[in-house]
């Protein structure tokens, strides 16, 4: 019997590939044993991919190190050439990757074609960037002598990548590596390892060698011990990593073992500033946007919500009034605007924030913090046994303090606190009083606040009147225990994937 029970339909069905994608052929694990992919909408399993562990990781590795000795040497304007005949191809396919997407995140339709739409723009900036790699000749204080910095690929990098944005966080990342000369393989989560399995099959339609770009899928249980092998394999030349803080740590701290260059994006906790001077509804519009968005699972969602005492009152009515407009449902279902959370594992933390946040005196004024009927509360259950899908309503809370949890801990679900300010100085002190510093959103007229704001604000990202402003011509990344380097904007993304070389040469005659 079939592993396999699609429950959509596709207009071309070959895009479902189910197996590891190495040097241009479709593998199984070494060991023979599959996973199972859960539609978090349902809990039911729906297909299977191999389960590989660390002996599979060598193959991948040599695979992509034959590659990378012809990929570097190759044409930037035919790099350009690949990078858009792929965009081409996930462009006419997107509304079959779409429904993939849906059924591995759980998020709705429009958010999956959403998703698609943010992640064609950095196909498409990146085959710009390729052909953008200059060097420098400079004329040093020596005399009858130049100095030159030639850019080079650094060699075949490893993709540890998340379930909430798996198209975009691999487009973002491989876009960037094919760019500078680099080869990948990617290791999907293993909520979503379809979709980029999807990419993998259209990147070898769009002509890109055997060994480019590899994909090893494997189960949550090998997930670290597979990591640590690509990490440490003699091969693997950089590493980027999406995820939480505590993994990245442990990341950083394999490829400090070989001094390899690594770049991490990792969790956050991030403010979101209403001032009484605010457009309320400019404010709420750009909130709701960012917060219910994959059901508040973004790195960068609104994870604090501050708003001054003058508008308080007003803005929590306003908050609440429109988020329940939001319809819960299967992703795929007509209308739904508001999906389940991905895995039973996030539903079970913020129940237990949410109970933590009203034992300290906050009040619910919206939704029950609780996983929804037909759900699951026990952080066992579920995970392909058909209990319904991992709902919670939309849960606004008040009277929040900073000694509740979710003051502390980064929040991956749709909940959300408010917290009462004063002035400018105690939420500024507020906002930073956290370990990682990723992004920070500000709403306000006061253009002198607004400034004070983007320097004293402590996140790699300021939002200035603006919502979510991730984009392929924006430099991406956080700063404190959210992690270093930057993907995606001019330069600076392709710029991890590079090494630089100083050449001086000693010129004869006079001069």
């Amino acid at each position: 019997m079939s592993s396999h029970k699609v429950p959509f339909e596709l207009k071309n069905p070959d895009l479902l590939k189910y197996d590891s994608y190495i040097h241009g052929e479709w593998k199984k694990a070494k060991s023979g044993k599959t996973f199972e992919v859960v539609d978090p909408g349902s809990d039911k399993a729906w297909a299977t991919c191999p389960d590989n562990d660390a002996q599979d990781v060598d193959a991948a590795m040599q695979s992509s190190q034959k590659a990378f000795d012809q990929w570097k040497i190759s044409n930037p304007r035919k790099r350009a050439e690949l990078l858009l005949a792929w965009h081409r191809l996930i462009t006419d396919n997107r509304d079959d990757i779409a429904k993939i997407l849906t059924h591995e995140t759980g998020k709705p339709l429009a958010e999956s074609q959403g998703e698609l739409t943010y992640s064609l723009g950095f196909t498409w900036w990146f085959a710009g960037e390729a052909e953008r790699i200059t060097g420098t000749v400079q004329t040093p204080a020596a005399p009858n002598r130049r100095v030159f910095v030639v850019k080079q690929p650094i060699g075949p990098a490893v993709a540890l990548v998340p379930w909430n944005f798996p198209i975009a966080m691999i487009l973002r990342k491989a876009g960037a590596a094919f760019a500078a000369g680099c080869t990948m393989v990617v290791k999907p989560s293993p909520e979503t390892p379809l979709t980029c399995l999807t990419l993998a099959h259209l990147a070898s339609q769009a002509g890109f060698p055997p060994g480019v770009f590899n994909v090893l899928t494997t189960s949550l249980e090998n997930t670290p011990a597979m990591s640590e092998a690509m990490i440490l394999h003699p091969l693997t030349k950089k590493v980027t990593f999406t995820g939480s803080t505590r993994v990245g740590k442990l990341v950083a701290g394999l490829c400090a073992r070989n001094l390899k260059k690594c770049t991490l994006e990792l969790g956050g906790n991030c403010p979101f500033i209403v001032f009484d001077d605010a457009n309320l509804d400019q404010a709420l519009e750009q909130f709701q946007a960012l917060k219910w968005r994959h059901a508040g699972q973004a790195c960068i969602t609104a994870n604090r919500l501050y708003v001054q005492s003058g508008v308080y009152d007003k803005f929590t009515q306003m908050l609440v009034e429109k988020t329940k407009t939001l319809k819960m449902g299967h992703g795929a279902a007509e209308g739904t605007t508001l999906g389940p959370v991905t895995t039973p594992r996030g539903l079970a933390k913020a129940q237990s924030q949410a109970e933590d946040a009203v034992k300290h005196g906050a009040k619910m004024v919206l939704g029950t913090g609780k996983a929804e009927k037909n759900s699951t509360e026990d952080e066992g259950a579920g995970q392909g046994k058909g209990v319904g899908g991992y709902f919670m309503s939309p849960t606004v809370l008040t009277g929040m303090s900073h000694e509740m949890l979710m003051a502390r801990e980064e929040t991956f679900a749709p909940v959300i606190g408010l917290f009462r300010f004063e002035t400018e100085d105690e939420v500024v002190k507020a906002a930073n009083d956290t370990s990682m510093g990723l992004a920070s959103y500000a709403f306000t007229k006061n253009v002198d606040r607004m400034w004070r704001l983007l320097e004293n604000l402590e996140a790699g990202m300021i939002g200035m009147n603006t919502g979510n402003s991730s984009a392929a011509e924006s430099p991406f990344g956080g700063i404190k225990e959210s992690g270093y380097g930057k993907e995606s904007g001019k330069d600076v993304a392709v710029r991890e994937y590079l090494v630089e070389k100083t050449g001086t040469f000693t010129l004869e005659g006079q001069y």
